[in-house]
């Protein structure tokens, strides 16, 4: 059965996407805080990313299934993209910021 989407379903699942990949990079983001609380060795890092990636694995799959019943569609790989690289530069803009003032002081 081929379905044909409206231009709102197909909006709404591009700003789905660019949650899912917002809440992977700061999924990510808090993995890396830990790491530099609690210090590892080389195959606990390894351990974790390897869990990390088939853990975001299942979750966008799930969310994948959830908006469009398991079909893949270009714009939500791209909202997935999207979503997590803009969420790492504005982290990553702002946690310079407020380094730079913390150290300062």
């Amino acid at each position: 059965m081929i379905m044909i989407l409206g231009i709102e379903k197909e909006l709404a699942i591009f700003l789905q996407a660019v949650l899912s990949g917002n809440q992977v990079c700061l999924a990510y983001d808090v993995l890396r805080v830990f790491r530099r609380l609690v210090k590892h060795n080389l195959l606990f890092v390894s351990i974790e990313d390897i869990a990390f990636w088939i853990g975001t694995g299942f979750y966008l799959f799930v969310r994948i299934y959830q908006t469009s019943n398991g079909t893949i569609r270009w714009y939500f790989v791209l909202g997935v993209l999207f979503g997590g690289c803009s969420t790492y530069y504005v982290i990553e803009k702002l946690a310079k910021k407020y380094i730079a003032k913390f150290k300062k002081r």
